[in-house]
């Protein structure tokens, strides 16, 4: 809103308002009718779920009051909440609740956020020891999504990965994070094409599959310029306190200061960072 329009009083401020939803929406200051529907019945699912977070528990009437919409528009929204799992219903009194769904999406959201609570110490200390970027991964779909990152001295004009989505099948965090996923979630990312990054990426589904094997049987997972040429990266898990794997922590080092002589001391200590952090998260290693 513009200085006049505060100056000159509500006529002014609701000509102003109109014109900022014009610049927004174009012609009319409306938005498209669709996207409109879509974004009204998105923030009306969001309010049921915080009512229902404020008063522990809340029928059909109730909750369409404190929408101000009718009976059936909040039973439609309680009914696509009831089927992801994020409300469910009392059988007997036919209030409903938050759901088990929405204590899935709250324990992911505080996986991600511990692990980069936890692991920014450890990044920083192997990147120390190392003197190469150190980044920590989680699973996000079909990819590796980089949430941490150090970098070491020798590592000053490394590009910055943070944040940046990553194939599972092409680096050594993808393959850290993807072994220890439960057969179906595999299957999932082999039975899809696997694209070719450089001329070492393994697309072979087979031959990806005796991969993911091999990093479970040795703890660590090696990618060599497969997502980059000159790149090369090993990779460790990350485990929670039940044992489940929830990230990686890798080194990503240029191929001609990661060569065979020195492969041996960055896997032990991307290993032991990923046995520390595990251990911040809980797990008796």
């Amino acid at each position: 809103m513009t200085d006049t329009a505060k100056a000159e009083g509500p006529a002014a401020e609701q000509s102003a308002r109109k014109a900022d939803r014009t610049a927004a929406h174009g012609t009319g200051g409306k938005p498209p009718r669709g996207a409109a529907s879509a974004v009204q019945s998105v923030d009306r699912a969001v309010t049921v779920l915080e009512i229902l977070a404020r008063l522990g528990e809340a029928g059909v009437t109730e909750i369409a009051d404190e929408l101000g919409v009718h009976k059936s528009t909040a039973f439609r929204l309680l009914g696509v909440l009831e089927h992801r799992g994020l409300v469910a219903q009392e059988q007997e009194r036919g209030k409903y609740y938050l759901g088990a769904g929405v204590l899935r999406l709250a324990g992911a959201a505080a996986v991600r956020l511990d692990i980069s609570q936890e692991g920014a110490a450890v990044c920083r200390t192997l990147a120390d020891e190392l003197g190469e970027t150190v980044n920590i991964a989680v699973l996000e779909s079909d990819a590796a999504v980089n949430i941490m990152q150090a970098r070491g001295p020798a590592s000053v004009t490394a590009q910055n990965w943070l944040g940046r989505r990553t194939p599972l099948h092409a680096t050594s965090s993808g393959k850290a994070l993807l072994a220890y996923q439960p057969r179906p979630v595999q299957e999932a990312v082999l039975s899809r094409k696997l694209p070719r990054l450089t001329d070492r990426t393994v697309t072979s589904p087979v031959e990806l599959r005796d991969q993911l094997e091999e990093v479970v049987e040795r703890g660590f997972a090696v990618a060599v310029e497969e997502l980059e040429l000159g790149l090369r990266a090993v990779a460790a898990p990350v485990r929670a306190h039940d044992g489940s794997v929830i990230g990686a922590i890798s080194v990503s080092v240029p191929a001609y200061r990661l060569d065979e002589e020195r492969l041996p001391e960055v896997v032990k200590r991307t290993v032991a960072a990923g046995e520390e952090l595990s251990r911040r998260m809980g797990y008796a290693c």
